[in-house]
Order: structure tokens, then sequence, then C-alpha cells
């Protein structure tokens, strides 16, 4: 750990606020967690659960309501690794539904 990392762990309180907990949630939670989310990779759970590689969507655009609880994301969708959305953004659905973690799946990914 860095000196930079122990000090910002010295400034945030013991126990984490929701919004900054790196624990999996719903897809608007997920990308709330940073400034801009464009561009960010997100995948769901249950596709690293089922072995299935490399899926993911990359997000293009967000709206959000509720503190990052609720909302709206489009994005394009890769599935084991091959673009399926190509040219068009696509909303992304199940958000509120499953599971969602930041990255790739990847079957080895660790289960929270």
């Amino acid at each position: 750990m860095s000196s930079i990392e122990r000090s910002l762990q010295r400034l945030l309180p013991k126990t984490l606020p929701p919004a900054l907990k790196q624990h999996p949630s719903n897809v608007y939670r997920v990308l709330s967690r940073t400034p801009n989310p464009v561009g960010k990779e997100v995948h769901q759970i249950r596709w690293s659960d089922k072995h299935i590689p490399d899926s993911f969507w990359r997000v293009t655009r967000a709206r959000f309501k509720c503190n990052g609880d609720h909302g709206k994301a489009w994005g394009q969708l890769y599935w084991k690794g091959k673009l399926v959305t190509p040219g068009r953004d696509e909303r992304i659905r199940g958000s509120l539904k499953y599971k969602w973690a930041e990255g790739r799946s990847s079957p080895a990914a660790i289960k929270s």
C-alpha cells in the first residue's frame, strides 16, 4: 500500500457509505461510484458464475436518479469478447434485477 493510499484510508470513516463500497450491486450503483461512467465496463455476476468469459457492457451514456440507486444506462454489449451491437447504443436491461460488478466477466472472479 502506497503512502497516498494509507493517507486516504485515514481520512475515510471506518465503515464506508454504501456508495463507496466495491461490492456487487445494481448497475446504477456500480456506475455512480465514478464521476464519468462513459467507457466503463460492467458485467453481471451470474455470467462469471456460468463460466462465460470476457462478456461485458461498455457504457456509452447513463442517467441517474435517487442518488444513483435508479436511472437508465445505455451501452454496447460484448459477448465472449465479440461486439454484439455494432454501431448503436442499446439500453442495458436487467440493471436492477441482477448483481453487477466493474470489469469483464471471468470464470475465476471472486464471488461476494
